[in-house]
């Protein structure tokens, strides 16, 4: 099948970019329970994203009130407590994208939270445009503004200056694709004339989005890279890898004091151990050279043995 690349990325934050069950459940929990709403299971908690997870709550709730004081005590929650960490391997996604495609955020989270899980994981310049719950509650709206900025494709690659001098040809909403983890973000970019890639490590299964008109799935993060950009693999954003570790200086083959003296008890230690052997063998009844007698300090055949146990050691090393 021919897939066309993509040349706007924006991505979910909760459950696309960061594992957020449990994270966001935790904070959830507490407010719920402040304001008696009675949401006091995960699955109740996790239906609310079905659609736009702010609707589903103001329509839960008796009045507006009510919504106004859950909501703004969520966000401050959030702010507080919430710190997920990444989706294992989706660092690496992000940095191979953003060479090739203007990357972007569009999350129902505060943005002072998209602000400090990027910061934390050394992301924040990889993404050119934020759009986070408290800036913009409506992801269809949010990814219409995106569509309309006139700069939306100059990106940034992974470096804090914009890409200036760069051209943007100015692409169509079919060269834009949101990748998230539910449903209702499907919807909202279907509605946008956004395409829709999922990822099955979130809220809702793979059948689920596929059937919210996704056109296609990723199982592993690393498949982004080769659905939303399939050439070009070399680029890269620069990443700081580990230092290598640096090659051992070769020793000097002279022996050292401190050779002389392991040969010395090389030697001392292996006549006890061979007088040893010889007497275990012969209680045997098994036949064994006798082992000469260890010559006087000071007689060719000590120096002849403290030689032989300097080469060996020469050998180990």
């Amino acid at each position: 099948m021919s897939v066309q690349p993509a040349t706007r990325i924006v991505f979910d934050l909760d459950g696309t970019l960061v594992q957020t069950r449990l994270a966001s459940w935790a904070v959830f929990e507490d407010v719920q329970a402040e304001f008696g709403l009675g949401i006091d299971t995960v699955e109740d908690f996790f239906s609310h994203f079905e659609g736009n997870f702010f609707a589903s709550i103001r329509a839960f709730c008796k009045d507006e009130e009510l919504a106004d004081a859950v909501i703004e005590r969520f966000f401050d929650k959030l702010e507080s407590d919430y710190r997920p960490t990444l989706v294992p391997g989706i660092a690496d996604v992000v940095h191979a994208l953003a060479p090739r495609a203007t990357l972007a955020v569009l999350s129902s989270n505060a943005t002072s939270v998209i602000r400090r899980v990027l910061d934390d994981n050394g992301l924040q310049f990889c993404f050119a445009h934020v759009f986070g719950g408290d800036v913009e509650p409506d992801k269809s709206a949010g990814l219409r503004r995106f569509l309309a900025d006139a700069a939306q494709g100059v990106g940034r690659r992974c470096s804090p200056s914009f890409d200036e001098g760069s051209e943007d040809a100015g692409a169509a909403a079919s060269d834009t694709v949101l990748v998230t983890d539910t449903v209702g973000d499907a919807e909202a970019a279907l509605a946008a004339g956004v395409r829709v890639v999922g990822v099955s490590w979130g809220m809702h299964p793979a059948e689920r989005l596929r059937a919210a008109g996704a056109e296609f799935v990723a199982v592993w993060p690393q498949e982004l890279i080769a659905y939303l950009a399939p050439t070009g693999h070399e680029q890269s954003c620069a990443v700081a890898l580990p230092a290598a570790r640096p090659e051992p200086t070769p020793r000097s083959s002279a022996p050292s004091p401190g050779d002389i003296r392991r040969a010395r008890r090389l030697t001392a230690v292996s006549r006890p151990a061979s007088r040893a052997v010889a007497a275990v063998a012969s209680s045997c009844g098994c036949p064994v050279a006798t082992p000469p007698s260890p010559p006087a300090a000071g007689r060719p055949g000590a120096d002849a043995e403290l030689s032989a146990a300097m080469r060996a050691i020469a050998a180990v090393r």
